[in-house]
């Protein structure tokens, strides 16, 4: 094996977040009264979310104002009376409740066996927790490094840092992070030192300066480059 260690990401790369993020939404507009609330707010609450996310990464804002803050943002001005704290704390109890893996993710961890297989997400710690613990995934990995637990987060180094400090870990080039995002899981990577796998099913293309050692559009793929075969 040319990796013996596999730091995975979560959403985009292991999970659907986009179902997940649609049920979850729809089912708390639902208890707010707002059944057509999805199609009137989703437009909105992506470009919302999708900044303060960047904000996230770039040490902007924390997650646990980010919670309330996109929320806050999205009501401000149709429904200003809207408990926003009350909304966001809804709707993290939601997406726990949504289990939607990637095709190929369960296969992929199976085969990936002999190897120490490891949770590293940017994202709320009840939320992580209860989605992968109700999946097929529940017993598969050795540690859930979530940012808001531990109080890092990627890009940073100081979450990988905290990784290789829990795992015991002293070889970088044994180490590999697999994620969907160049910003956080392939940038971070980067930063560290440790080779990094892109995983782009949607054939995107990529218009930054940050490069990824491989590339891979099936979870499948990573096999290959696992076992140093790619």
């Amino acid at each position: 094996m040319k990796y013996d260690v596999i730091l995975f990401d979560v959403d985009d790369t292991l999970m659907d977040f986009s179902i997940t993020e649609e049920n979850a939404l729809h089912n708390t507009f639902t208890a707010f009264g707002l059944p057509h609330g999805l199609s009137d707010y989703r437009g909105p609450y992506k470009e919302i979310s999708k900044v303060l996310w960047r904000d996230l990464e770039e040490g902007r804002i924390t997650i646990a104002d980010l919670g309330v803050e996109r929320f806050r943002r999205l009501f401000a001005t149709s429904l200003p009376d809207m408990d926003a704290h009350a909304f966001g704390t809804a709707y993290l109890e939601n997406l726990g409740k949504e289990v939607h893996l990637i095709p190929g993710a369960v296969e992929l961890c199976s085969k990936l066996a002999g190897c120490r297989l490891v949770i590293i997400t940017n994202g709320f710690t009840s939320v992580q927790t209860a989605r992968i613990a109700a999946s097929p995934l529940c017993n598969t990995f050795e540690q859930l490094i979530i940012s808001e637990q531990v109080g890092f987060k990627k890009p940073d180094r100081e979450i990988f840092e905290y990784a290789f400090s829990k795992l015991g870990l002293t070889d970088k080039k044994k180490v590999l992070m697999v994620g969907d995002s160049l910003t956080s899981d392939i940038q971070g990577g980067n930063r560290f030192g440790i080779d990094t796998c892109w995983f782009n099913p949607l054939n995107k293309e990529n218009h930054s300066d940050i490069l990824p050692t491989y590339e891979i559009n099936e979870l499948g793929e990573l096999l290959a480059i696992v076992a140093g075969e790619k």
